[in-house]
């Protein structure tokens, strides 16, 4: 049985590893120049292979398609990738989160256990092969490149979405898919740093801990909320918590942030707080007396927001001056312009829509056509659960090719008896 794998990314490369392990033939074309573009920047260069953690936290991180990976998550857990890759030869380091590292911290380490295992099972290896159409035809398919024709039974596409379009991920699986029917759920940017409407530039290079984001729709309804760190960019919302927000609403219009700057205090105890401090210091500008409360750009901003003049004397300034401050601290408002673009986005959601796939990630409608990875419309959060979603589709399609060779290999045999 001969099976091409189209990209030689995470996704493909596993495949690749899995399908020769079972005596498949396996052609591993990539249009790059070497392997794992993509996997090198994972991380910062780190690559946080998975998550150590149990099946269902790894669901509760995943955004988009949980009951569709549930056979691939069940059949290759965060454990079954740890220890995959430590039988390469890989050691591994769990560090906070649950995330888990090469023990090197170096992502070349990742791509260079896959690419000698690859060599040592003799993929036949196709790199600066550009891929520019798939063809079906009556004994299997027809792949066609830049340089030949390659017929094979089986293909599996593993191109990846659009996320930093640098390392090759163009959404070539796309258009592959659309020639054979197949539905795109149009690709947005997911774990993206968020653009707002607000001019921030001021705030720029502030970060914050313990704040709570917020996310509404255009009716009000809440649409995610998440605490932590921050970080202000020059035009909008960046760091952990505002990256997972992204992938909230990517396919949200009319988004309105709120960013609850002091959580732990409710409204009234922060306002008991603010007007203790204005007791204390009565003949001071209020910008001086805030300071202690927040950043000292970040001040500045809030005060604007708030409506109150800097200079502004601390007892002249009225309860409702005052509330409006608190309530501003408490629900600083930002309107969403739209997401940062696929350049900065960590992943891409949307691809390949799940209904025109069999769990196993095999198209419905064309037999022995397979899309794994970033090409389908999956996601999941940061700290690992993407790169643990495309080993696992991965693996799931090598499975269910090796099955069914092995069921039509029975057939053949008992026809021969």
């Amino acid at each position: 049985m001969r099976v091409c794998v189209i990209g030689a990314g995470a996704a493909g490369m596993t495949a690749s590893v899995f399908l020769a392990r079972e005596g498949a033939d396996v052609i591993l074309v990539e249009k790059n120049e070497k392997f794992g573009k993509k996997l090198y920047i994972t991380g910062k260069g780190r690559c946080n292979l998975t998550n150590d953690c149990e099946l269902a936290d790894l669901f509760q991180n995943v955004v988009r398609g949980e009951k569709f990976l549930r056979s691939s998550l069940y059949g290759f857990t965060p454990q079954n990738t740890m220890s995959f890759f430590e039988d390469l030869g890989l050691k591994l380091v769990v560090e906070r989160g649950n995330r888990v590292f090469p023990f090197s911290q170096k992502s070349s380490d990742v791509i260079k256990a896959l690419q000698i295992e690859i060599d040592n099972l003799g993929v036949d290896v196709k790199l600066d092969s550009e891929v520019k159409s798939i063809k079906k035809t009556d004994d299997g398919f027809c792949v066609v490149t830049a340089w030949e024709n390659i017929k094979c039974d089986k293909v599996v596409v593993a191109t990846g979405g659009m996320s930093y379009p640098s390392t090759g991920s163009t959404g070539d699986g796309y258009a592959f898919a659309k020639s054979f029917g197949l539905k795109i759920v149009e690709p947005r940017q997911a774990l993206a740093p968020i653009i707002v409407k607000q001019n921030v530039s001021a705030l720029q290079g502030i970060s914050l801990k313990n704040v709570n984001l917020c996310a509404n729709d255009e009716n009000g309804k809440e649409i995610a909320s998440e605490f932590g760190e921050m970080l202000f960019t020059n035009r909008g919302l960046s760091g952990p918590i505002a990256l997972t927000i992204s992938s909230y609403i990517n396919r949200k219009q009319n988004v309105v942030l709120f960013l609850d700057l002091k959580p732990a205090l409710d409204e009234n105890t922060l306002d008991r707080r603010v007007l203790r401090d204005f007791d204390e210091r009565k003949n001071q500008d209020i910008k001086n007396v805030t300071r202690a409360l927040l950043p000292e750009r970040l001040n500045a901003y809030v005060l604007k927001c708030a409506g109150i003049a800097e200079s502004k004397k601390v007892n002249e300034i009225t309860k409702e001056e005052r509330a409006k401050l608190v309530k501003t601290i408490k629900n600083l408002r930002f309107d969403v312009q739209s997401l940062a673009p696929f350049t900065e986005a960590i992943v891409t959601s949307g691809g390949v829509d799940l209904k025109c796939l069999k769990p196993t990630c095999e198209s419905k409608d064309v037999d022995g056509l397979y899309f794994v990875g970033e090409t389908i419309d999956v996601d999941a959060l940061t700290g690992g659960f993407n790169l643990q979603l495309a080993f696992a589709t991965a693996v799931c399609a090598a499975r269910d090719i090796i099955k069914k060779s092995a069921q039509s290999a029975e057939k053949v045999n008992k026809c021969g008896i």
